[in-house]
């Protein structure tokens, strides 16, 4: 299994250097708490962006009000941003995921650790993030790619509220060298070896997000919330077990704790965007407004052609798809769904989360 020592350095010894491509929000959360432990370099697409990490130090366009370390370095140039790096960090939407990578490929050290941060599925091939990382850094082993995912709203972050997550790579030993990296006071790093899970749970509590928001949108209370975390959290668990995932995770922080996140406010973009619905604006609309993404939009017809593919109902997935293509009113959403035939509160889950046999994870 391919290993990077992500330790301290000692004298004479090469400094460990981190990457982060991509300076959204939560990219540039990610490189400010690398570099508090180590030299760290982010990338951004935008002049702008460089200019007041640089200038200012803040990133206004996505954080504002949030001072980042001195030691934080931005750069638009992706070779200075990556070259030499122990531990790359990905950071950018699904929809550029690809093309990105593309470029970023051959400054990339063969031995360095890759981490995506994305929750998200590839538009034309529905495929995961770190598929698409394994196919784009094709002299990588599998080994050395890697996902984290957990209830972490970037701005309580960095405002120092304290928080925990769970990094993932097929050799948990190199799960443990992130762990170490970025462990601290304020953020509790917890390792897996299913990224499988790990990164289901991420892109699907975004669709289910937004439904949550289109409910305190349209003034219900406690009762429909817990209701739709619940009832989500079964979609997310079936579709994670079917595609593979183990089904503890799915009771960790990428599963039940990103989910409580996401759906609990308009911290989280995915769960304002179902307000607007909710609201009778357009996707068009909403989406033209914010400059930040909110990946559950492009992902809720994603993960409903895989769960089509594989076997698994998804309705509150598959209403949220309604609604955002304009063929089904907010107003409808939660009489659409109570109308369902009732069924037992854990069908559909039994089969899922039979204990399988142990092997490797991707």
């Amino acid at each position: 299994m391919g290993q990077t020592d992500l330790r301290r350095s000692g004298p004479g010894e090469n400094p460990l250097r981190v990457s982060v491509v991509g300076a959204g929000a939560w990219g540039t959360t990610v490189a400010a708490l690398a570099a508090a432990t180590a030299p760290t370099r982010l990338w951004a697409f935008e002049v702008e962006v460089v200019r007041a990490v640089r200038e200012e130090g803040e990133n206004s366009a996505f954080l504002p009000g949030h001072p980042l370390p001195a030691g934080l370095q931005a750069t638009n140039d992706m070779a200075e941003a990556v070259e030499g790096a122990s531990l790359v960090v990905v950071a950018v939407p699904s929809r550029h995921l690809r093309d990105i990578m593309r470029v970023a490929h051959r400054f990339v050290p063969s031995n360095a650790l890759v981490l995506s941060l994305t929750k998200g599925l590839e538009a034309d091939t529905g495929k995961r993030m770190t598929e698409v990382l394994r196919e784009v850094l094709d002299t990588h082993e599998s080994s050395t790619i890697g996902v984290l995912s957990g209830p972490n709203l970037a701005a309580e972050l960095m405002a120092g509220q304290p928080a925990a997550t769970c990094v993932a790579f097929p050799d948990i030993a190199n799960a443990e060298l992130v762990q170490r990296l970025l462990t601290s006071d304020r953020l509790r790093v917890y390792t897996s070896s299913d990224v499988i899970g790990c990164e289901i749970g991420g892109v699907v509590k975004n669709v289910i997000a937004i439904a949550a928001g289109i409910a305190d949108g349209l003034g219900y209370d406690m009762n429909t919330k817990a209701a739709l975390i619940t009832r989500g959290l079964a979609e997310l668990s079936r579709l994670g077990a079917a595609a593979g995932g183990e089904p503890l995770t799915f009771l960790g922080l990428s599963g039940i704790g990103d989910l409580i996140a996401t759906c609990g406010g308009p911290r989280s973009r995915n769960y304002r965007v179902g307000e607007q619905l909710a609201a009778g604006r357009t996707v068009s609309e909403i989406v033209s407004d914010s400059r930040a993404v909110a990946e559950g939009v492009e992902t809720a017809p994603l993960v409903v052609a895989l769960a089509r593919r594989l076997g698994v109902d998804m309705p509150i997935c598959e209403t949220v798809v309604a609604i955002c293509s304009g063929q089904l009113a907010p107003s409808e959403a939660l009489p659409t769904l109570m109308r369902r035939t009732p069924k037992r509160e854990l069908e559909g889950l039994d089969s899922a989360t039979a204990p399988k046999p142990v092997g490797p994870t991707g």
